[in-house]
């Protein structure tokens, strides 16, 4: 299984990016998908996850301003991130609890793809 993430990059305060992550390989379901953050000298930690059927949580310091969203038929998990400010700047990294088959399954992870949002 593997987790390919694009869409990062470098914008300036206010701006927006919308992050893509594409599971691959033997699938046999895909449970929770999620996006973590990890700012250089901090923890990895919970951006927003959204189940199978499309329910969403959020960390607090994303609320209004980040919208997780999933493709089942192309099992892939989008993050659109609007209003972006400094203290986003982070390695975005995706997250997926997948089924390889049926008594089977496991957390993958995506490499992190770089946000940079300038002052």
């Amino acid at each position: 299984v593997q987790l390919q993430a694009s869409g990062g990059g470098l914008v300036q305060t206010g701006g927006s990016l919308r992050l893509s992550c594409a599971v691959s390989g033997s699938i046999f379901g895909i449970n929770d998908m999620g996006w973590y953050r990890q700012a250089p000298g901090k923890q990895r930690e919970l951006v927003a996850i959204i189940t199978r059927r499309g329910s969403t949580n959020y960390a607090d310091y994303v609320k209004g301003r980040f919208t997780i969203s999933r493709d089942n038929l192309k099992n892939t998990v989008y993050l659109q991130m609007n209003s972006l400010q400094p203290d986003d700047t982070a390695n975005y990294y995706c997250n997926a609890d997948v089924r390889t088959g049926w008594n089977s399954r496991g957390h993958y992870w995506g490499k992190g793809t770089l946000v940079t949002v300038s002052s």
